[in-house]
Protein backbone atom coordinates (compact mmCIF):
# COMPACT_ATOMS: atom_id res chain seq x y z
CA UNK A 1 0.00 0.00 0.00
CA UNK A 2 1.45 3.36 -0.99
CA UNK A 3 1.90 6.14 1.53
CA UNK A 4 -0.67 8.28 -0.32
CA UNK A 5 -3.25 5.49 -0.38
CA UNK A 6 -2.63 4.64 3.26
CA UNK A 7 -2.93 8.25 4.38
CA UNK A 8 -6.08 8.73 2.33
CA UNK A 9 -7.69 5.62 3.78
CA UNK A 10 -6.84 6.69 7.31
CA UNK A 11 -8.38 10.09 6.80
CA UNK A 12 -11.57 8.70 5.21
CA UNK A 13 -13.84 6.00 6.63
CA UNK A 14 -11.15 4.83 9.02
CA UNK A 15 -10.92 8.28 10.65
CA UNK A 16 -14.55 7.98 11.79
CA UNK A 17 -13.74 4.76 13.60
CA UNK A 18 -10.18 5.26 14.80
CA UNK A 19 -8.92 7.98 17.10
CA UNK A 20 -5.37 9.17 17.56
CA UNK A 21 -2.71 10.34 15.11
CA UNK A 22 -2.91 8.58 11.71
CA UNK A 23 0.71 9.39 10.80
CA UNK A 24 2.34 9.09 14.19
CA UNK A 25 6.09 8.32 14.27
CA UNK A 26 5.62 6.19 17.40
CA UNK A 27 6.73 2.58 17.28
CA UNK A 28 3.46 0.82 18.15
CA UNK A 29 -0.26 1.51 18.07
CA UNK A 30 -2.54 0.50 20.93
CA UNK A 31 -6.17 0.21 19.83
CA UNK A 32 -8.78 0.19 22.61
CA UNK A 33 -12.37 -1.05 22.36
CA UNK A 34 -14.83 0.14 25.02
CA UNK A 35 -17.16 -1.73 27.35
CA UNK A 36 -20.94 -1.62 26.84
CA UNK A 37 -22.02 2.00 27.07
CA UNK A 38 -18.42 3.16 26.95
CA UNK A 39 -16.72 5.38 24.41
CA UNK A 40 -13.32 6.81 23.53
CA UNK A 41 -13.57 9.24 26.45
CA UNK A 42 -13.67 6.24 28.79
CA UNK A 43 -9.91 6.03 28.20
CA UNK A 44 -9.39 9.73 28.85
CA UNK A 45 -6.13 9.63 30.84
CA UNK A 46 -4.54 6.70 29.05
CA UNK A 47 -2.53 8.63 26.41
CA UNK A 48 -0.79 10.77 29.03
CA UNK A 49 0.17 7.72 31.08
CA UNK A 50 1.48 5.54 28.27
CA UNK A 51 5.18 5.64 27.31
CA UNK A 52 6.08 7.89 24.41
CA UNK A 53 6.69 5.02 21.98
CA UNK A 54 3.03 3.89 22.13
CA UNK A 55 0.44 5.72 19.99
CA UNK A 56 -3.00 5.40 21.59
CA UNK A 57 -5.94 4.91 19.23
CA UNK A 58 -9.36 4.46 20.84
CA UNK A 59 -12.05 2.95 18.62
CA UNK A 60 -15.08 5.22 18.11
CA UNK A 61 -18.22 3.11 17.86
CA UNK A 62 -21.36 4.49 16.15
CA UNK A 63 -24.04 6.09 18.28
CA UNK A 64 -21.82 7.99 20.73
CA UNK A 65 -19.59 11.06 20.97
CA UNK A 66 -18.60 12.33 17.50
CA UNK A 67 -20.79 9.61 15.95
CA UNK A 68 -23.85 10.35 18.08
CA UNK A 69 -26.06 10.91 15.02
CA UNK A 70 -25.33 7.44 13.64
CA UNK A 71 -27.39 4.44 14.76
CA UNK A 72 -25.56 2.16 17.16
CA UNK A 73 -24.81 -1.33 15.87
CA UNK A 74 -26.41 -4.08 17.94
CA UNK A 75 -24.89 -7.15 16.26
CA UNK A 76 -21.27 -8.14 16.78
CA UNK A 77 -20.45 -9.51 13.33
CA UNK A 78 -22.08 -6.54 11.59
CA UNK A 79 -19.90 -4.22 13.68
CA UNK A 80 -16.72 -6.20 12.97
CA UNK A 81 -17.46 -6.31 9.23
CA UNK A 82 -17.36 -2.50 9.19
CA UNK A 83 -14.45 -2.13 11.59
CA UNK A 84 -12.06 -4.41 9.68
CA UNK A 85 -11.75 -2.25 6.53
CA UNK A 86 -11.65 0.89 8.67
CA UNK A 87 -8.75 -0.29 10.82
CA UNK A 88 -6.75 -2.08 8.11
CA UNK A 89 -4.89 1.04 6.84
CA UNK A 90 -3.80 1.73 10.44
CA UNK A 91 -1.99 -1.60 10.70
CA UNK A 92 1.17 -0.04 9.28
CA UNK A 93 3.35 -0.93 12.27
CA UNK A 94 3.25 -3.32 15.25
CA UNK A 95 0.08 -2.94 17.27
CA UNK A 96 -1.79 -4.28 20.28
CA UNK A 97 -5.54 -4.66 20.83
CA UNK A 98 -7.22 -3.94 24.18
CA UNK A 99 -10.84 -4.44 25.09
CA UNK A 100 -12.74 -4.41 28.37
CA UNK A 101 -15.90 -6.49 28.92
CA UNK A 102 -17.86 -6.14 25.65
CA UNK A 103 -14.70 -4.65 24.17
CA UNK A 104 -12.76 -7.83 25.00
CA UNK A 105 -15.17 -9.93 22.97
CA UNK A 106 -15.03 -7.43 20.09
CA UNK A 107 -11.22 -7.35 20.22
CA UNK A 108 -11.17 -11.15 19.97
CA UNK A 109 -13.59 -11.12 17.02
CA UNK A 110 -11.57 -8.38 15.33
CA UNK A 111 -8.37 -10.41 15.71
CA UNK A 112 -10.15 -13.46 14.30
CA UNK A 113 -11.42 -11.48 11.30
CA UNK A 114 -7.96 -10.07 10.62
CA UNK A 115 -6.38 -13.52 10.87
CA UNK A 116 -8.95 -15.01 8.49
CA UNK A 117 -8.11 -12.30 5.94
CA UNK A 118 -4.36 -12.83 6.25
CA UNK A 119 -3.85 -9.36 7.74
CA UNK A 120 -1.30 -8.53 10.45
CA UNK A 121 -2.22 -9.80 13.89
CA UNK A 122 -1.61 -7.85 17.11
CA UNK A 123 1.63 -8.36 18.93
CA UNK A 124 -0.59 -8.82 21.97
CA UNK A 125 -4.35 -9.23 22.47
CA UNK A 126 -5.28 -7.77 25.86
CA UNK A 127 -8.69 -8.84 27.19
CA UNK A 128 -10.11 -7.39 30.37
CA UNK A 129 -13.13 -8.22 32.52
CA UNK A 130 -14.38 -11.02 30.26
CA UNK A 131 -13.98 -14.76 30.02
CA UNK A 132 -13.28 -16.58 26.78
CA UNK A 133 -16.15 -16.03 24.34
CA UNK A 134 -17.10 -19.72 24.27
CA UNK A 135 -18.20 -19.57 27.92
CA UNK A 136 -21.87 -19.10 28.86
CA UNK A 137 -22.88 -15.53 29.66
CA UNK A 138 -22.88 -14.68 33.36
CA UNK A 139 -25.46 -11.89 33.24
CA UNK A 140 -29.17 -12.12 32.42
CA UNK A 141 -30.69 -10.53 29.30
CA UNK A 142 -31.85 -6.99 30.05
CA UNK A 143 -31.90 -5.12 26.72
CA UNK A 144 -35.65 -5.80 26.29
CA UNK A 145 -36.61 -4.16 29.60
CA UNK A 146 -38.28 -0.76 29.83
CA UNK A 147 -36.00 2.18 30.49
CA UNK A 148 -36.37 2.21 34.28
CA UNK A 149 -35.76 -1.52 34.69
CA UNK A 150 -32.94 -1.48 32.16
CA UNK A 151 -31.16 1.38 33.91
CA UNK A 152 -31.56 -0.39 37.26
CA UNK A 153 -30.04 -3.58 35.85
CA UNK A 154 -27.07 -1.75 34.33
CA UNK A 155 -26.57 0.24 37.53
CA UNK A 156 -26.37 -3.06 39.40
CA UNK A 157 -23.28 -3.86 37.35
CA UNK A 158 -21.74 -0.51 38.19
CA UNK A 159 -21.73 0.50 34.54
CA UNK A 160 -23.41 3.90 34.81
CA UNK A 161 -21.68 6.98 36.25
CA UNK A 162 -23.71 8.66 38.99
CA UNK A 163 -23.73 11.92 37.01
CA UNK A 164 -25.82 10.20 34.32
CA UNK A 165 -28.41 9.05 36.83
CA UNK A 166 -28.76 12.64 38.02
CA UNK A 167 -29.17 14.05 34.49
CA UNK A 168 -32.30 12.59 32.79
CA UNK A 169 -31.67 14.40 29.49
CA UNK A 170 -28.09 13.15 29.28
CA UNK A 171 -29.19 9.66 30.24
CA UNK A 172 -31.81 9.66 27.47
CA UNK A 173 -29.08 10.63 25.01
CA UNK A 174 -26.85 7.65 25.83
CA UNK A 175 -29.54 5.01 26.40
CA UNK A 176 -29.96 3.96 22.73
CA UNK A 177 -26.27 3.09 22.33
CA UNK A 178 -26.15 1.45 25.76
CA UNK A 179 -29.18 -0.70 24.98
CA UNK A 180 -27.70 -1.61 21.57
CA UNK A 181 -24.45 -2.67 23.26
CA UNK A 182 -26.28 -4.97 25.67
CA UNK A 183 -28.31 -6.43 22.80
CA UNK A 184 -25.05 -7.03 20.94
CA UNK A 185 -23.65 -8.96 23.92
CA UNK A 186 -26.87 -10.91 24.46
CA UNK A 187 -27.16 -12.04 20.84
CA UNK A 188 -23.47 -12.83 20.33
CA UNK A 189 -22.76 -16.47 19.56
CA UNK A 190 -19.21 -17.79 19.45
CA UNK A 191 -18.28 -20.05 16.55
CA UNK A 192 -15.30 -22.39 16.48
CA UNK A 193 -12.48 -21.30 14.20
CA UNK A 194 -8.72 -21.83 14.06
CA UNK A 195 -6.95 -20.65 17.19
CA UNK A 196 -5.43 -17.20 17.16
CA UNK A 197 -1.67 -17.22 16.73
CA UNK A 198 -1.06 -14.11 18.86
CA UNK A 199 -0.44 -14.19 22.63
CA UNK A 200 -3.20 -13.09 24.99
CA UNK A 201 -2.96 -11.15 28.24
CA UNK A 202 -6.13 -11.48 30.35
CA UNK A 203 -6.69 -8.91 33.11
CA UNK A 204 -9.35 -9.01 35.80
CA UNK A 205 -10.54 -7.50 39.04
CA UNK A 206 -10.22 -9.62 42.16
CA UNK A 207 -13.80 -8.74 43.19
CA UNK A 208 -15.35 -9.04 39.73
CA UNK A 209 -18.42 -11.35 39.96
CA UNK A 210 -18.49 -11.80 36.17
CA UNK A 211 -14.89 -12.52 35.22
CA UNK A 212 -12.79 -14.09 37.95
CA UNK A 213 -9.55 -16.00 37.60
CA UNK A 214 -11.14 -19.17 36.09
CA UNK A 215 -12.78 -17.06 33.39
CA UNK A 216 -9.52 -15.29 32.60
CA UNK A 217 -7.65 -18.59 32.45
CA UNK A 218 -10.21 -19.87 29.92
CA UNK A 219 -8.65 -17.63 27.25
CA UNK A 220 -5.88 -20.21 26.76
CA UNK A 221 -8.39 -22.16 24.65
CA UNK A 222 -8.53 -19.25 22.18
CA UNK A 223 -4.86 -19.09 21.18
CA UNK A 224 -1.98 -21.33 20.19
CA UNK A 225 0.41 -18.77 21.69
CA UNK A 226 1.03 -18.14 25.40
CA UNK A 227 -1.72 -16.75 27.63
CA UNK A 228 -1.00 -14.91 30.86
CA UNK A 229 -3.36 -13.63 33.57
CA UNK A 230 -3.06 -10.67 35.89
CA UNK A 231 -5.46 -9.80 38.72
CA UNK A 232 -5.81 -6.30 40.16
CA UNK A 233 -7.83 -4.90 43.04
CA UNK A 234 -11.38 -3.89 42.15
CA UNK A 235 -14.70 -5.10 40.76
CA UNK A 236 -15.86 -5.36 37.15
CA UNK A 237 -14.84 -1.76 36.51
CA UNK A 238 -11.41 -2.05 38.09
CA UNK A 239 -10.02 -0.41 34.93
CA UNK A 240 -11.33 2.88 36.33
CA UNK A 241 -10.38 2.44 39.98
CA UNK A 242 -6.98 0.92 39.21
CA UNK A 243 -6.38 2.83 35.98
CA UNK A 244 -2.70 3.78 36.56
CA UNK A 245 -1.86 0.16 37.41
CA UNK A 246 -3.80 -1.12 34.40
CA UNK A 247 -2.00 1.19 31.97
CA UNK A 248 1.40 0.42 33.50
CA UNK A 249 0.71 -3.32 33.29
CA UNK A 250 -0.30 -3.07 29.62
CA UNK A 251 2.73 -0.97 28.69
CA UNK A 252 5.06 -3.40 30.45
CA UNK A 253 3.45 -6.43 28.80
CA UNK A 254 3.71 -4.87 25.33
CA UNK A 255 7.36 -3.94 25.90
CA UNK A 256 8.17 -7.49 26.99
CA UNK A 257 6.34 -8.90 23.97
CA UNK A 258 8.20 -6.64 21.54
CA UNK A 259 11.52 -7.57 23.12
CA UNK A 260 10.71 -11.28 22.87
CA UNK A 261 9.50 -10.93 19.28
CA UNK A 262 12.68 -9.03 18.35
CA UNK A 263 14.82 -11.81 19.82
CA UNK A 264 12.78 -14.44 17.97
CA UNK A 265 13.15 -12.64 14.65
CA UNK A 266 16.84 -11.95 15.11
CA UNK A 267 18.62 -8.73 14.13
CA UNK A 268 17.42 -6.82 11.09
CA UNK A 269 19.66 -5.94 8.16
CA UNK A 270 20.00 -2.38 9.43
CA UNK A 271 21.06 -3.67 12.85
CA UNK A 272 23.73 -5.88 11.27
CA UNK A 273 25.08 -3.03 9.11
CA UNK A 274 28.32 -1.56 10.53
CA UNK A 275 27.95 1.96 11.90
Amino acid sequence: MSTTTSAGAKSGTGRAWIGGDPETPRRLRLFALPFAGGNAASFGEWPSRLPGWIAFSPVHLPGRERRIMEPAIDEAHALISQLVPAITPWLDRPYALFGHSMGAMLAYELAQALQQRGLPLPELLIVSGHGAPNLPRRFRDVSHLDDAAFVAAVTELGGLPSMLLDEPELLALVLPALRADFRLCETYRWSQRPLLSCPILAIGGRSDPIAGLPELQSWQAMTSAPRTCEMLDGNHFFIHHAMPAVVALIARAIAERLRDASVARGPTASELRPS
